[in-house]
């Protein structure tokens, strides 16, 4: 798969720097070839991975206010990793961790099959550009990796203000043999996730918010309990 992601300068205040420099050793996961063991990691196994999760203030915001879940982000762009750490610092939390990596990679090589409760993905990079559309995550055979690491009843949950985008994930996700729609098309809205910078860009330019949202179904598992009866 082509890379997902490329290293964008921005501004690396010195709180941020601050906050990753002394906090990263607590709260950040080394990169790894190994799937994770998550009930060494955190105190129960109801995970949340969120990719790219930006400036890390909707992160921070979800797990307060569900301080019995575990979140995991997944993030390449330092400065908002900072803010994140800072974030943890100030609100006390103690139920995420980080991992400063590419996603592919983590969901291929360190998510275990069937580890998780649910995967965020709010406001993707919508490369819009079309030579660059290869770049899109929310594409197969990755959205196939994705559920793959989701537990049965598990949801993906995507936003985005990009029209092409969200018309494009619904048809790729609508295609994963084991993600079912939750809803008739697009999702309404999810009270409880908070808004985020990328959003208020994307309303700015009069951009429509659409959300998707899907869940991991027992098709495959019944298949595979199938197949292994008929071998007894």
């Amino acid at each position: 798969m082509h890379k997902s992601y490329v290293i964008r300068t921005g501004r690396y205040t010195t709180a941020q720097r601050k906050a990753y420099d002394s906090l990263s050793f607590q709260f950040l996961i080394p990169v790894c070839e190994e799937k994770l063991d998550f009930s060494k990691i955190f105190n129960n196994t109801n995970i949340t991975m969120e990719i790219g999760f930006g400036s890390g203030l909707a992160t921070a915001e979800i797990a307060q206010a569900n301080q019995d879940k575990n979140y995991l982000g997944i993030e390449v762009h330092r400065p908002g990793i900072g803010r994140l750490l800072w974030e943890i610092e100030k609100r006390s939390l103690s139920n995420i961790k980080i991992i400063e990596y590419d996603a592919v990679h983590v969901a291929q090589k360190m998510i275990p099959t069937g580890s998780l409760d649910a995967i965020h993905l709010f406001f993707p990079d919508p490369w819009q550009k079309k030579r660059h559309r290869k770049r899109r995550l929310v594409k197969r055979p990755f959205t196939e990796t994705l559920a793959d690491c989701l537990k049965p009843g598990g949801y993906l949950y995507m936003v985005t203000d990009w029209e092409d985008y969200a018309l494009a994930a619904l048809e790729e996700l609508s295609a994963t043999a084991s993600l079912k729609n939750s809803f008739d098309g697009f999702a309404p809205p999810q009270p409880w996730r908070p808004g985020t910078r990328f959003e208020q860009k994307g309303l700015a330019k009069s951009h429509v918010i659409r959300e998707l949202y899907f869940t991991k179904t027992l098709c495959a598992i019944k298949t595979a309990d199938t197949l292994t009866d008929r071998r007894h």
